[in-house]
């Protein structure tokens, strides 16, 4: 795996476009004044969990006695269960579930909707499988968080524009293609299993 595919995964396991609607719902009891303030710190603790995921994943899955391809296989799994959401969402409460009011702290806008299970299970992928790519990856992570912050702190321009109808057809656009990825992360684990 490139930087390149690195960087789009991660892009869409994250999913900004389709979050744009939870993220407008859950701060919508927030203060204006306080609302960007409450974005940022979330972005900054989502991204400070990727990249303790991606620096530390690997002591973490050697702590626990885990293989690389269970990761692969597992993580296969969520994205896929993600993606299928994305595509059938549930009548009541979005992707995600039903949200708490108020101001939100790390749930459920750090995790799990920035980082995900699925973003955290796929760093330790890459890195369980490309371990001498570090900068490479590292980079794809700051890139893909960078572009995922910019959308979602204009995401009330992105619904304007958008709009629900507009929104609902990228998300499921987006599932479509982590179906697919998801596909091929369980097949890699397989493969490298049954040599």
């Amino acid at each position: 795996m490139d930087w390149l595919t690195a960087f789009l995964t991660l892009l869409l396991v994250m999913d900004p476009l389709g979050n744009i609607p939870v993220f407008l719902a859950v701060l919508r009891d927030v203060d204006e004044k306080r609302r960007k303030r409450v974005l940022i710190r979330e972005l900054l603790i989502a991204l400070g969990i990727l990249l303790f995921f991606l620096f530390f994943g690997k002591v973490v899955l050697d702590a626990l006695g885990l293989q690389t391809e269970t990761i692969s296989i597992g993580g296969a799994i969520v994205l896929f269960i993600i993606a299928i959401r994305m595509i059938f969402p549930p009548a009541e409460g979005g992707i995600m579930g039903e949200h708490a009011s108020g101001e939100p702290f790390i749930v459920p806008l750090a995790i799990p909707l920035v980082a995900g299970p699925s973003a955290m299970a796929f760093l330790m992928l890459l890195v369980g499988q490309n371990p001498e790519m570090m900068l490479e990856w590292t980079g794809a992570l700051l890139a893909a968080w960078a572009v995922s912050a910019l959308i979602l702190f204009f995401s009330t321009k992105f619904y304007q524009l958008l709009g629900d109808r507009g929104l609902v057809a990228v998300e499921r656009l987006m599932g479509m293609i982590l179906v697919m990825i998801s596909v091929q992360m369980a097949l890699d684990g397989l493969t490298h299993v049954l040599d």
